[in-house]
């Protein structure tokens, strides 16, 4: 049975990998997981700034540790 992610709604690691790969998906996802967290600021720079390095950051965290990038804790 493959490992359950902690990020993307609980998917499966391989499909929150291919919703990080896709910009608009990762950006969206990464932000309503933020504000799922209930960590507003976190979710707001997530939306304005999500899609260039956060992106590439998100990626690589998936694909190591299965768990999108967490700069900011509040």
């Amino acid at each position: 049975m493959a490992k359950k992610s902690k990020d993307y709604f609980g998917l499966d690691g391989l499909v929150s990998l291919i919703l990080a790969i896709i910009p608009v998906t990762s950006w969206i996802c990464g932000a309503l997981t933020r504000f799922q967290e209930k960590k507003y600021v976190a979710a707001l720079i997530r939306l304005f700034c999500g899609w260039n390095i956060i992106w590439i950051l998100d990626i690589v965290f998936m694909v190591t540790q299965k768990k999108i990038c967490r700069i900011l804790d509040m």
